[in-house]
């Protein structure tokens, strides 16, 4: 049975904010911790969303995004990105607030998430056109020499963490569902086109908001 009760949570703050990144930390420390994962596990998860609204960093935050952390099987997490973290091979993205935001207020499971996976793909590419070059998100590049929005060091997800983790997704519950529902919508997406999955879709959007959002995704022309 799910640690948490989705009936008990409601939306606290914007995609990559203070209180929603304290939010979603809380949540995976319930959930890590009464799974009472063994010392063995060393592993941390970072999520850094580049070129925020300005409104986002207000009392001086250094990173849009938040961190899970397991050392030797003992959990901590919290707002932002701490170097202890980086440091530690795991699942680490940095990715503008403008390419995730939206579509991370979406309910879904595993269909839904290859469901947004393909919606974009789309979104990349229609941008990467118009853009006229690749990588238009400066992505970091890997050591592959290929950008990518994961960076190093890279490691797998240990199988305790993510049935833990991913409980009850099917059924609306799991970190993913329990970070959208405890979101509330930013207002940049008020007019824009966008899919089943809240990603935008860019051959609908009118000329100005195709610049609007590229210049939010920290693109530069």
């Amino acid at each position: 049975m799910p640690v948490i009760d989705m009936s008990t949570l409601t939306p606290v703050g914007e995609f990559g904010s203070k209180a929603w990144g304290e939010a979603c930390a809380e949540g995976a420390i319930k959930i890590l911790e009464a799974a009472n994962l063994p010392s063995t596990i060393t592993w941390a998860f970072t999520e850094d969303y580049t070129h925020p609204p300005a409104r986002l960093m207000a009392g001086g935050r250094k990173n849009a995004g938040y961190y899970i952390m397991v050392k030797e099987g003992k959990v901590t997490a919290g707002d932002g990105i701490p170097e202890e973290a980086l440091a530690i091979p795991g699942f680490h993205a940095k990715i503008p607030w403008a390419c995730i935001c939206h579509q991370s207020g979406a309910l879904y499971g595993k269909e839904g998430q290859k469901q947004r996976g393909a919606d974009t793909q789309v979104l990349y590419a229609a941008i990467t056109e118009y853009v006229g070059r690749e990588n238009p998100f400066g992505f970091d590049i890997n050591k592959d020499g290929k950008p990518n929005q994961m960076i190093d060091p890279v490691g797998p997800w240990p199988a305790e963490v993510g049935a833990a983790l991913g409980e009850g997704g099917e059924e609306g519950n799991g970190l993913h569902n329990i970070a959208a529902t405890l979101q509330t919508d930013s207002p940049e997406w008020a007019d824009l086109p966008v899919t089943a999955m809240r990603v935008p879709i860019f051959a609908d959007m009118t000329d100005q908001q195709k610049a609007d959002y590229v210049k939010l995704c920290g693109v530069e022309m």
